[in-house]
């Protein structure tokens, strides 16, 4: 599954989409970062189309009213594509609140024959162009502080061929929308038209073995090494 990606800055997002405002702050690129910590990345959400914003990664559903529930909430970093109209988490939300995640990259893991451990490959665009993962998202509101942000759930498909070798247990990917259905995705009107969407991607990918990433604290990896070949 993806818990594991890699952002770009700022400055990256104002020369790829130059008519798009960016009031995303992070003017640095993240080599890695773990969904666990639940970052702030930059998307864009179809209510607000022609704009890069912050939302945070774990989707949190209107029902869960503070923080502190928020922080404990069961694990929504990605959402099924195949039951996502039928899941509480996110049924009431992928009709109308899709959005774009901007990455520069992804990490899954490979189970090795013999061994408990994984190895991790880093899966990217060609030339490291920024890919753009389908999101659902929802507005959740801290009750006890007033503070309102969106969250968002990376979607997931069934696995590519590359990833059928990679990520090879549970055999998926996440949900990469191409940049010629970037406003399809955005602006489907129907059930149907979404779901036409939500496929594996055929594009083509890079891919390479690298140091082992974990859910532990990010500024032990986030550093450009961390993607380099082994």
């Amino acid at each position: 599954m993806c818990y594991h990606t890699g952002s770009p800055s700022k400055s990256d997002l104002k020369n790829k989409y130059p008519k798009k405002k960016v009031v995303y702050e992070l003017d640095k690129e993240i080599f890695h970062v773990s969904g666990f910590t639940r970052p702030f990345l930059p998307v864009t959400l179809n209510k607000n189309a022609d704009t890069i914003e912050s939302a945070r990664w774990k989707l949190i559903p209107f029902w869960v009213k503070s923080e502190e529930d928020a922080a404990k909430y069961a694990n929504t970093l990605n959402a099924e594509g195949e039951s996502i109209f039928e899941k509480a988490s996110y049924k009431n939300y992928i009709n109308s609140n899709r959005g774009l995640l901007y990455v520069t990259g992804f990490y899954e893991p490979h189970q090795v024959k013999g061994s408990k451990q994984t190895d991790n490959y880093f899966i990217y665009a060609p030339e490291k162009k920024i890919l753009t993962l389908g999101i659902v998202y929802a507005d959740f509101l801290d009750q006890q502080t007033g503070e309102t942000y969106p969250t968002f759930s990376i979607i997931t498909t069934p696995a590519n061929p590359l990833l059928e070798e990679i990520h090879n247990v549970k055999k998926r990917m996440p949900l990469i929308i191409p940049e010629e259905k970037q406003d399809e995705w955005l602006f489907a009107d129907s059930k149907e038209r979404i779901q036409n969407l939500i496929k594996p991607y055929e594009g083509e990918l890079g891919s390479h073995q690298v140091y082992r990433v974990t859910a532990a604290r990010n500024e032990d990896t986030n550093i450009p090494e961390i993607q380099n070949p082994i």
